[in-house]
C-alpha cells in the first residue's frame, strides 16, 4: 500500500506547487504601496502659463533618487532642472526650465515606498492647449520584467523557509521530541534554514535592480548593493541573515546535543533553554518583515509591528508543523513512529495558532481596507477573501484530521499489545535459529564422535583441524550478526506494515497531505498579498485622482468632496459639491450632506462662496434651496471668469456649532 501511495504523494506535490507557481505568475507585478494622491499641476490640467515647478503628493513617505522625477515636452525631452526635493510632508517637487512652450507634457516619477515597494506612474498635462506627444505613458511599472519575478519568488521561498524552520522546530520541541533524533524531520527543518538563508541573499542582491532599473546587468552591481544597504529593507535583509547565523546555532544544538541527552533533567532544562532562544530567534526574523514592510507605515504601526509579528509566528507554528507532521507520518522510521500524544499536542497548538490568527487577521484586515467595500472594489480586498476562504476550507480539513487524531488514540493500546507479540515471537524465532545454529555444530561433533577417530588421538588431522583452525569462533559470530541483522530487518518491516494497515493513520496521513496541500497555496496567495497595495491606500488614491481631475477643470460636472467636523454632536461629515458644467457663465449647483457611514442628513443650514484671488473677485455667495433630506440646489450660479477658485463651503450642525471647509478648483 505504501508504494502506491508514495507516487501518488509526489504526484500531488508537484501539483500543489504547480499551483502554488501559477499563482505567482498570475499575479502581475506588485503594486504600488504608496500612491499618488496628489499633483501640481494635476493630471489633464490645461494651465495658462509654464509653471515654475511640478510637486506630486504622495500617501505616505517615499524615497527618491535623482530621477526620481522627470518631466519631458512633447518632443521626449527632459524639461526639468536639478534633483526632486521634499517640499512639505509627503510632497516632492523638481524645478523646470522658465519659459516652456504651450503642448503637452509628460511626468514620470519612479520612488520607493516607505514599506519598501517600488511605485512607478506617469501623467500629463499641458500648457496653453493640448498637443500630441510622442512620450508613452503606458506599461511602466517599477517591477516589471525578470527581475520583478524573480523578487516575487524570492519573497515566496523566504517566507516558505520560515515556516518551515520556525514551525519544524516548534513541532519537535513542543510536540513530539523524539523526532530530533529522526533524519526526515532534520532534514525538514534544516531545509527551511537554507531556503531562507539563500533566498535572503538573493533578495539582497536583486533588491538594487528591482526598485532600480529592473535590467539582469544590475542585479551584481556591488554599487548598488551598497545603496541598497543603507535602506530600510537592506538593513532589514542583513538582519535576518546574522538571526540565520544563530539560528544554525539554535537547529545544530537541537539535533546534537538535545537528542543525546540521557539524563531527564539536562533534557528539561535543555528543552527550557532551547524554547526560550527559540522564540526569540524566530520573533527576531518575523520582526525583519514587520519593520520594512505594511505593517512599520500608515495607521498604528506601532501597535501593528508586533501583531505583525505575532501573525507570521502563528502561521510558522501552524504551516510549518503541519509540514513537519506530514513528514513524521510519511517518513519517519518504524521504529519510532509519530505517536497520539504528538499528533494531539500538534492539534492543541494548531488551534491556538487559529485562533491567533483569527485576531491578528481581523485587526490587519481592518487596518489595511478600512471599509467593507474594499473587500469587493480593490485588489487587497479580493485577495484577501480569497485568503480566508482558503484558511476556512484548511480549518474544516484540520477538525477531520482532529477526528482521526482521536481515533488514533484509541487505537495505541491494541497497537501496543500487537507489537509486544510480535517482540515475543521474534525472541521466539531467534530463539530458535541460535538452537539450529547449536543442533548443526552437535550434530558435526557428534559425527567426529561417531567415526571413533576424533577422541583420544591427539594426532589427528581431523581434531587439529578441529580445535586450532583459527576462523572457527569468528565465523560463528558473523553468523550470528547476521541472523542478528536479518531478525531486526524483519521486525522493521513487520511494524511497518501494520502500522500503515491502521486505517486511523491512513486517514490522519490523507487528511494532514490534504491540509499541506492547501497551505502551500495560500502561501502563495499570502505572497501576493503582501505585495498588493492595501485597500484603504487604494481607495484614497482613487478618490484624490478623482478630484484631482475634477479640480484640472476637465469637461463635464465638477465634484468636491470635502470632510467637516464642526465639534458638537453629530457633528461629523462629508460635504459634496457639484458644479455643472463648471464653465464661465451660468452652472447649476447641488450640494450633498452625508455621515460617515454613507447616509444622507440634514442640517440647519449650508452656504457656499467662490473665490477667486488671483482676480480679487469674490466672495461669491451663493445660499442652495433644500431639495430633499441631505440635498441643497441652486440654479443659475455665474462663474465670471476661468481660473483657480477657492469654493468654501459654511456647515452649521446646530444653533451654535458650525465650521467652514474650503478647496481650490479649475472652472473655465
Amino acid at each position: 500500500m505504501t508504494q502506491t501511495i508514495a507516487p501518488r504523494v509526489r504526484t500531488l506535490v508537484l501539483l500543489l506547487l504547480a499551483a502554488a507557481c501559477a499563482l505567482l505568475v498570475g499575479a502581475g507585478p506588485a503594486s504600488a504601496h504608496a500612491a499618488v494622491t496628489g499633483s501640481d499641476p494635476g493630471q489633464g490640467a490645461v494651465v495658462d502659463k509654464a509653471p515654475a515647478r511640478i510637486s506630486l503628493t504622495f500617501s505616505e513617505q517615499v524615497a527618491m533618487s535623482d530621477d526620481s522625477l522627470r518631466v519631458l515636452d512633447p518632443e521626449g525631452k527632459r524639461v526639468d532642472t536639478g534633483k526632486p526635493a521634499n517640499v512639505s510632508g509627503t510632497t516632492y517637487a523638481v524645478p523646470l526650465h522658465p519659459g516652456l512652450p504651450d503642448g503637452t507634457y509628460t511626468v514620470a516619477y519612479q520612488v520607493v515606498s516607505a514599506d519598501s515597494h517600488p511605485v512607478a506612474g506617469a501623467y500629463t498635462f499641458s500648457i496653453g492647449a493640448p498637443s500630441k506627444t510622442s512620450v508613452s505613458v503606458s506599461g511602466q511599472s517599477a517591477d516589471d520584467g525578470v527581475v520583478g519575478w524573480l523578487y516575487g519568488f524570492g519573497r515566496y521561498v523566504s517566507y516558505a523557509g520560515f515556516i518551515v524552520m520556525a514551525g519544524g522546530a516548534a513541532f519537535v520541541l513542543a510536540c513530539w521530541r523524539r523526532g530530533a533524533g529522526v533524519r526526515p524531520v532534520q532534514r525538514f527543518v534544516v531545509s527551511g534554514w537554507v531556503a531562507l538563508t539563500a533566498a535572503t541573499l538573493a533578495l539582497l542582491l536583486l533588491r538594487g535592480s528591482f526598485t532600480g532599473t529592473g535590467k539582469v546587468a544590475d542585479i551584481f552591481d556591488l554599487s548598488l548593493l551598497g545603496q541598497v544597504l543603507q535602506t530600510k529593507t537592506g538593513a532589514a535583509l542583513v538582519s535576518r541573515l546574522l538571526l540565520l547565523a544563530a539560528a544554525a546555532l539554535f537547529i545544530a544544538v537541537l539535533f546534537g546535543a538535545y537528542d543525546k541527552r540521557e539524563d531527564a533533567q539536562e533534557k528539561r532544562d535543555l528543552t527550557f533553554g532551547l524554547s526560550i532562544g527559540g522564540v526569540v530567534v524566530a520573533a527576531g526574523l518575523a520582526a525583519s518583515w514587520a519593520m520594512s514592510e505594511h505593517a512599520s507605515v500608515g495607521l498604528q504601526a506601532g501597535i501593528a509591528m508586533p501583531v505583525d509579528v505575532l501573525h507570521l509566528l502563528a502561521v510558522a507554528a501552524w504551516l510549518g508543523g503541519l509540514g513537519a507532521l506530514l513528514v513524521a507520518l510519511y517518513r519517519a522510521p518504524a521504529e519510532t513512529p509519530v505517536d497520539a500524544p504528538a499528533v494531539r499536542r500538534f492539534s492543541q497548538v494548531a488551534f491556538g495558532s487559529v485562533l491567533a490568527l483569527i485576531a491578528t487577521g481581523t485587526y490587519q484586515s481592518w487596518r489595511q481596507l478600512g471599509s467593507w467595500s474594499a473587500f469587493t472594489d480593490t485588489r487587497y480586498g479580493q485577495l484577501l477573501l480569497a485568503k480566508i476562504g482558503l484558511v476556512v476550507v484548511m480549518v474544516g480539513v484540520a477538525w477531520i484530521s482532529r477526528r482521526w487524531t482521536g481515533r488514533l488514540a484509541q487505537t495505541v493500546p491494541a497497537a501496543s499489545a500487537v507489537r509486544q507479540k510480535e517482540r515475543v515471537a521474534a525472541r521466539a524465532d531467534a530463539a530458535g535459529d541460535t538452537e539450529t545454529a547449536a543442533a548443526g555444530n552437535g550434530n558435526a561433533s557428534g559425527e567426529g564422535d561417531d567415526d571413533g577417530e576424533g577422541d583420544g588421538d591427539g594426532d589427528s588431522g581431523l581434531d587439529t583441524g578441529t580445535d586450532e583452525q583459527p576462523g572457527a569462533e569468528p565465523a560463528g559470530t558473523e553468523r550470528a550478526a547476521q541472523l542478528a541483522r536479518q531478525q531486526a530487518a524483519r521486525d522493521a518491516a513487520r511494524q511497518k506494515r501494520v502500522r500503515d494497515a491502521d486505517p486511523n493513520r491512513f486517514g490522519l496521513r490523507r487528511s494532514v497531505l490534504a491540509e499541506a496541500g492547501i497551505a502551500v497555496v495560500l502561501l502563495a496567495v499570502t505572497t501576493v498579498l503582501t505585495q498588493t497595495e492595501p485597500g484603504r491606500t487604494e481607495q484614497e488614491a482613487k478618490a484624490a485622482t478623482s478630484s484631482s481631475t475634477a479640480d484640472a477643470g476637465a469637461s463635464g460636472a465638477l465634484t468636491l468632496n470635502m470632510p467637516f467636523d464642526t465639534g458638537g454632536e453629530d457633528g461629523k461629515g462629508i460635504v459634496t459639491i457639484d458644479v455643472d458644467p463648471a464653465r464661465v457663465g451660468d452652472n447649476e449647483m447641488h450640494v450633498y450632506v452625508e455621515r460617515p457611514n454613507g447616509r444622507a442628513f440634514d442640517i440647519p443650514e449650508v452656504k457656499v462662496e467662490f473665490t477667486l484671488k488671483a482676480k480679487d473677485i469674490g466672495p461669491l455667495p451663493v445660499v442652495p434651496d433644500h431639495i430633499a433630506t441631505g440635498h441643497w440646489s441652486a440654479n443659475g450660479v455665474q462663474i465670471p471668469m476661468a481660473g483657480d477658485w477657492q469654493v468654501d463651503v459654511t456647515v452649521r450642525t446646530s444653533d451654535i456649532d458650525e465650521v467652514t471647509v474650503s478647496k481650490n478648483a479649475q472652472i473655465g
